[in-house]
C-alpha cells in the first residue's frame, strides 16, 4: 500500500469511525435485551454507550461482557447519545420511553409499548412534537418469509384473502409465569402480538375480536397460558393463538395467508421457511406448491439498520405511528385490556 493509498484509507475509516450512532440501553431485564445489545455491539453503524439497570446480577453479567453501567442522568443527560434502546420490563416500557423522549432521544421501544392505548397515544404525540423516532420492537418486521407473504397478499398474487392464521407458542416455567401474569392478556399479550403485528398491518383494523383467555396449565396462579383470537375484518378472518405450555414450540411456529388463489405458509418461522401453493401463477411463482428461497435472517438485524439508515437520512421508518397505534389498539382488544 503507498503513501496516497495509506492516508485514504485512514481517512476514510476515522470518517466511518465518526459516523457511528451513540445508543444506550435504558432498562435490560427484558429477554430480548441481551442479544440486542450482541446485534448493536457487532453492527459498524451503532456504539454502544452503555447500559441502565437495577438488578444486580444483570448488571454484573453486562460489565463482566465489558459493557459500560450507567445511571440514568448519565444516559438521558448525555446529548452525544441520540438513541435510547428500551428493553426494561414490561411495565416500565411506557414510562422509560416517555422519559428517554422527553429528554430528546430517538426510541426503540420493545413490545408491547404500553398496557393501554391512552398511553402509547401520548408516546406518539410525544415522539412526533419533537420530531423524534419511535421505532417498535416487534422482531419479525424484517422477517423475510413473513413480508415475502404480506408481499404475495398486497399485490394480489394469492387472490383475495379470505383468512390469516397465526400460532405463537412457547413453554415457560413456573418462575417466569408471575412476570407474564401481571397483565389480563396472558400469553396473547406477551406473544401473540408477535402475529397480531403483521395481520394488523395487513387487514387493517377489525370490526370484531372475540378472544378465549384460559389459565390450562397446572400451576396455582391465574396466568393467561392458553389462549385465542378471533378477528372479523370485512372480507375475512384472522385467528391467532398462543400458548406458554408447549413443549418444541419453536418448530410449530406459524404465520398463515389464505386467499382465492392460494397460500402463503411460514412454518416455521425461525429457522425461516416459506411456502407458496397457488392454483394459478402470479408475480414471481408458479402454480403448485414450491418452497420460496429466502435469504439468512437473523433476529433484530433489521430493524437496527433500519432505524440508523432513517436517522442518517432524516426519513422516516417503514411502519408508521399510524399502524402502530392501530396494532396497539388491536392487541389490547384482542388481550380483553
Amino acid at each position: 500500500m503507498n503513501r496516497r493509498t495509506f492516508l485514504l484509507a485512514a481517512t476514510v475509516g476515522a470518517a466511518g469511525a465518526q459516523t457511528r450512532i451513540r445508543i444506550g440501553f435504558l432498562g435490560v431485564s427484558h429477554s430480548h435485551a441481551w442479544d440486542k445489545t450482541v446485534v448493536v455491539r457487532e453492527s459498524p453503524d451503532w456504539e454502544l454507550v452503555g447500559v441502565v439497570e437495577t438488578d444486580a446480577a444483570l448488571r454484573a453479567r453486562y460489565e463482566k461482557a465489558g459493557i459500560r453501567i450507567l445511571s440514568e442522568d448519565e444516559l438521558l443527560g448525555d446529548s452525544s447519545i441520540r438513541v435510547v434502546a428500551v428493553e426494561s420490563a414490561v411495565p416500565d416500557h411506557a414510562r422509560d420511553a416517555r422519559r428517554a423522549l422527553a429528554a430528546g432521544k430517538h426510541v426503540h421501544l420493545e413490545k408491547p409499548p404500553a398496557d393501554n392505548l391512552a398511553e402509547f397515544q401520548d408516546l406518539v404525540n410525544l415522539a412526533r412534537t419533537k420530531g423524534l423516532l419511535l421505532q417498535m420492537g416487534y422482531m419479525w418486521r424484517f422477517h423475510p418469509g413473513i413480508n415475502a407473504a404480506l408481499e404475495a397478499a398486497r399485490k394480489g398474487w394469492l387472490g383475495d384473502v379470505f383468512l390469516v392464521r397465526g400460532t405463537m407458542n412457547t413453554l415457560i416455567g413456573p418462575d417466569r409465569r408471575p412476570e407474564w401474569a401481571l397483565f389480563r392478556g396472558g400469553q396473547m399479550f406477551e406473544q401473540g402480538c408477535h402475529l397480531i403485528d403483521p395481520m394488523v398491518r395487513l387487514l387493517g383494523r377489525p370490526q370484531q375480536v372475540t378472544s378465549v383467555l384460559k389459565t390450562h396449565g397446572r400451576y396455582d396462579d391465574k396466568l393467561a397460558d392458553n389462549t385465542a383470537a378471533i378477528f372479523e375484518f370485512p372480507r375475512a378472518l384472522g385467528v391467532i393463538t398462543s400458548s406458554v405450555l408447549h413443549p418444541g414450540a419453536a418448530r410449530h411456529r406459524a404465520f398463515e395467508v389464505f386467499g382465492t388463489n392460494g397460500s402463503a405458509v411460514v412454518r416455521p418461522i425461525e429457522p425461516a421457511k416459506l411456502e407458496i401453493d397457488l392454483a394459478e401463477s402470479a408475480g414471481p411463482y408458479r402454480s403448485g406448491l414450491q418452497e420460496v428461497p429466502l435469504p439468512p435472517y437473523r433476529r433484530y438485524v433489521g430493524e437496527f439498520d433500519e432505524l440508523a439508515r432513517a436517522i442518517r437520512t432524516g426519513g422516516q421508518l417503514g411502519v408508521t405511528p399510524e399502524e402502530d397505534l392501530l396494532v396497539q389498539e388491536t392487541l389490547l382488544w384482542a388481550s380483553q385490556m
